[in-house]
């Protein structure tokens, strides 16, 4: 089962559409030249009309080619706005051009489901890299929202690390609508691809217990072949610190290595069962890393 039931607010869509279409439009009215913003205006009235998807293949096609392709620049408070409107939408790391895209998405008439879906299915296929991007961005802000379930999932499958992260960092979709197998494998490949996992949306409250045991192999089986663990996939083990995984939260404990000590202190301390807690107290520096005011966070910023 996904993590929640799906909950339609605004027809077909999760949250209110119009809203987000007009602060999005916004911010790329004001960054981009006046030519690019009338002909993407344009685009976003055709495209709007019921059965006329040649017109949005043809402008997401070629939406670099008239916006350029620059960084978006967004403050801390339009990032807030945004999350007001649409909880867990963070586009900071976005660029004009997969904006524009996904805002041209937001036009596309979803009156008829199965014409709907049809017209957005159509581009996975034969999309490039930057298009797989803003087609896997969208997902949380598409209309029929449990529809789109089996495309992220084979998404994750994907081995393009733009893709990969456009799925996986700060992108609510997978958190509020892939089932427990589903969402593992995302966490998994996201530690196996080194991707930012402390972006991943959710990653804290969809952690469970079949995770921390196969994160707990996977510690294993590295170790058994002298390379390296992440430490910060003991984020997503914390929670779940039993008999059988707490010898590994000792053996990070007692590291030479200060990440490690860090990460067991982390995990220690999220954690209710009786010898990670005691643990604290008996390794040197775990209680005065928490007392540092360490966090998650601030251990994946580390260079």
């Amino acid at each position: 089962m996904p993590a929640k039931e799906e909950k339609i607010e605004h027809g077909v869509f999760t949250y209110d559409v119009k809203k987000l279409q007009a602060a999005l439009a916004t911010y790329l009215r004001r960054q981009l030249s006046a030519d690019a913003w009338a002909w993407l205006e344009e685009r976003a009235s055709l495209v709007s009309a019921p059965a006329n998807t040649q017109q949005f293949v043809v402008g997401f096609s070629a939406m670099p080619r008239k916006t350029g392709k620059q960084s978006l620049m967004l403050s801390e408070d339009e990032q807030t706005t945004l999350q007001t409107i649409r909880p867990g939408l963070i586009i900071r790391h976005w660029t004009i051009d997969r904006l524009s895209r996904v805002w041209l998405m937001l036009f596309l008439d979803a009156t008829n489901r199965d014409q709907y879906i049809a017209a957005i299915e159509h581009l996975f296929p034969t999309a490039e890299m930057n298009e797989l991007v803003a087609l896997y961005s969208a997902l949380p802000l598409l209309a029929y929202p449990a529809a789109w379930r089996a495309r992220c999932a084979e998404g994750i499958r994907n081995n393009i690390g733009d893709v990969l992260e456009s799925i996986m960092c700060d992108n609510p979709y997978a958190a509020e609508n892939l089932d427990e197998p589903a969402w593992n494998q995302l966490v998994l490949k996201a530690i196996f691809t080194e991707k930012p996992i402390h972006r991943i949306i959710g990653l804290d409250a969809r952690a469970n217990q079949t995770l921390a045991y196969t994160l707990s192999d996977f510690a294993h089986e590295r170790w058994a072949a002298h390379r390296p663990v992440p430490p910060m996939q003991w984020r997503c083990v914390g929670s779940f610190i039993d008999d059988r995984i707490f010898p590994d939260i000792q053996r990070i404990a007692y590291s030479e290595i200060n990440a490690e000590r860090e990460a067991a202190a982390l995990a220690c301390a999220q954690s209710h069962y009786t010898p990670a807690r005691e643990l604290v107290d008996k390794a040197v520096d775990l209680k005065a890393i928490l007392d540092s005011g360490m966090t998650w966070d601030k251990l994946a910023g580390r260079p």
